[in-house]
C-alpha cells in the first residue's frame, strides 16, 4: 500500500492568466501564497489556498492547446468543492455573473450538486455537505 495521505494541489493551466487569476480569487475566494513569473519560459504560477490549505497551482504559458471536450475527455474530469448550503452560493455566483446548471440530487447519496466552468470551460461542482 502506498500510503497516500492526501490530495496536495491541483494543476491548472489557463488561457489568460489575468482573468483566470480574477476568477479563482475574486469570485471563488481563493487566497494567493505566491506568484511567481518563470521568464525563461514565458509562464507565470501561481500558488492558491482555500481555508488555509494549499490547493491550486495555476499556471500560464504561450498557446496551451484547448481542452478536446467537455467533459468526457480523458484526464481530469472536474473539480469540485464542497459547500454548506448550495443554494446560498449559486446566489453569491449570480450576483458575480455565474451562472450554473440547475441544481442536480446525488441518486447514492441524497445530497445537492451543481456544475459551472471556469474562464477556460474547465468544470467545477459544488457538492453540499
Amino acid at each position: 500500500m502506498l500510503n497516500l495521505r492526501a490530495v496536495h494541489h491541483i494543476a491548472i493551466i489557463c488561457s489568460d492568466y489575468e482573468k483566470s487569476k480574477r476568477f479563482y480569487t475574486e469570485i471563488l475566494g481563493f487566497t494567493i501564497d505566491r506568484e511567481v513569473l518563470r521568464k525563461e519560459r514565458q509562464s507565470y504560477k501561481l500558488d492558491l489556498s482555500l481555508n488555509g490549505h494549499y490547493c491550486i497551482e495555476l499556471f500560464s504559458f504561450p498557446d496551451p492547446p484547448k481542452r478536446p471536450s467537455r467533459p468526457e475527455a480523458c484526464g481530469l474530469r472536474h473539480i469540485a468543492f464542497q459547500v454548506e448550503n448550495i443554494e446560498d452560493v449559486i446566489v453569491e455566483l449570480n450576483a458575480k455573473k455565474i451562472f450554473p446548471e440547475p441544481i442536480r440530487t446525488d441518486e447514492f447519496t441524497g445530497k445537492k450538486f451543481t456544475f459551472f466552468a471556469d474562464p477556460d470551460d474547465l468544470p467545477i461542482e459544488l457538492y453540499e455537505l
